[in-house]
């Protein structure tokens, strides 16, 4: 297990004092410079990090339309060779790791690509790392112009959006024609229903917070095969919406089960050679 994963869980443990400490009191005054410094050194260990390498590349917008919906995507190069993981950060969020992707033999070594969205709660820069088979660290940065994203209304009452909790639509869709790629490559998209609370979230009704409640793990196959296995934190969007590119198998059927903290598990399955 990667140092990454490891220390992506004991954040994920550590979420609820955080967002205690942000709902009754000011968090400490942290310099711009050292949230990054702080970060890589709990996250990654301290490990050296190549930026702008091109080993993987980022496209954020500068300025985001809806702070609690920023999309990013990122691309892998094929001469980035064989990934082991992916990890979102934004830098200035509560919990500053997005989420951390591990790829299995369906995402392949050709060209890759991964795109979600995210909640920004103030300026940031927002980064993708990629650790390779040799164990090195590549990253990506963008600055987004973006605030609120993290405490921002959910688009439904905390009751309606449980009631279709957990509803999933998958889609796959043809290689496109006029991007020839040796091995091949697909892709494919994961729409689950769920309102992924911050725990930053104020009921205007009862000005009671909402309690954190988040896909907390995702597992997706084509063919049996994993494509990617996800722990994700509070940053992922509500409704977590991922597309990605994987490696043609023989049916193509992609099959997800996500968990989320509430230890609620979800499954769907794509049908047989959809395009």
């Amino acid at each position: 297990m990667s140092a990454t994963r490891l220390t992506l869980g004991r954040i994920s443990r550590s979420l609820a004092l955080t967002l205690g400490i942000f709902a009754g009191a000011a968090l400490p005054a942290v310099a711009a410079d050292d949230i990054w410094k702080d970060i890589h050194r709990d996250v990654f260990a301290g490990k050296a990090i190549a930026e702008d390498d091109g080993a993987v590349s980022l496209e954020a917008p500068y300025r985001a339309e809806d702070a609690a919906i920023v999309p990013l995507t990122v691309h892998i190069p094929a001469s980035a060779g064989e990934v082991k993981s992916l990890t979102l950060v934004v830098d200035k969020n509560p919990a500053p790791v997005a989420a951390t992707f591990e790829f299995g033999e369906a995402a392949g070594k050709g060209d890759r690509m991964l795109s979600t969205r995210v909640r920004i709660d103030m300026y940031s820069n927002v980064r993708a790392v990629v650790e390779t088979a040799d164990g090195k660290l590549h990253m990506a940065t963008k600055f987004v112009k973006a605030s609120g994203g993290c405490s921002a209304a959910a688009s439904k009452d905390a009751d309606e959006a449980l009631a279709s909790l957990g509803k999933m639509q998958i889609r796959t869709f043809d290689a496109d024609a006029s991007k020839e790629q040796t091995p091949p490559v697909r892709e494919a998209q994961v729409m689950i229903r769920h309102p992924n609370f911050t725990g930053m979230q104020m009921d205007q009704v009862t000005r009671q917070y909402t309690p954190m409640r988040i896909v907390s793990e995702m597992d997706v196959k084509r063919d049996g095969a994993r494509i990617f296995k996800m722990e994700g934190g509070i940053s992922i969007s509500e409704n977590p919406n991922f597309r990605f590119t994987f490696v043609p198998g023989t049916d193509n059927v992609i099959e997800v089960t996500a968990k989320d903290t509430e230890g609620q598990i979800f499954n769907a399955t794509s049908a047989k050679k959809a395009s």
